[in-house]
């Protein structure tokens, strides 16, 4: 394995033990073996999965906005470069709406929803730029939003844990 395969294989374990250390979370693979959901009971609250989705027959056709966002990653990358970009690992976070447009303004890794609402997810690109305490940030964030949706006793018994 290449120092750079593995540095991948890091990131992707990092993230993905951050988003499982929540009470009641499920890892589930809904769109296939490239994405992975992460849920509390049974809702959604993180996806991660590796570079950009391309269309494909299992999968439905990219909006504009989702081919901006695609191209967001790549815009700094030369043609050398662009397959580079696409391996980086992308995580898709629920976000308040009024946050997830000042996160996009402050940080270059953090671009609006692939493939998601716009308005209430963030996906970010973890290329290492964003510092892990603020990904850690918004991944809780991302599960709050969730569990405060929840029914009540359903809120409860995931709060104990927390």
């Amino acid at each position: 394995m290449h120092s750079q395969d593995k540095a991948h294989s890091q990131v992707y374990a990092q993230a993905r033990n951050w988003l499982l250390d929540f009470p009641d979370t499920v890892e589930d693979f809904p769109f296939g073996p490239e994405v992975a959901v992460f849920k509390v009971k049974g809702k959604m609250f993180a996806t991660l999965s590796l570079g950009k989705a391309t269309p494909s027959a299992n999968t439905h056709i990219a909006s504009i906005n989702d081919v901006q966002a695609s191209d967001e990653c790549t815009k700094g990358c030369s043609k050398e470069d662009s397959n580079e970009c696409s391996k980086k690992y992308w995580m898709n976070l629920k976000c308040d709406p009024h946050e997830a447009v000042m996160l996009r303004d402050v940080f270059s890794a953090v671009i609006p929803g692939y493939h998601m609402n716009k308005q209430h997810w963030n996906t970010v690109i973890l290329d290492g730029s964003l510092p892990a305490g603020e990904l850690q940030r918004m991944i809780k964030h991302s599960f709050m939003l969730v569990v405060n949706k929840l029914p009540k006793k359903a809120q409860v018994s995931i709060l104990l844990h927390l």
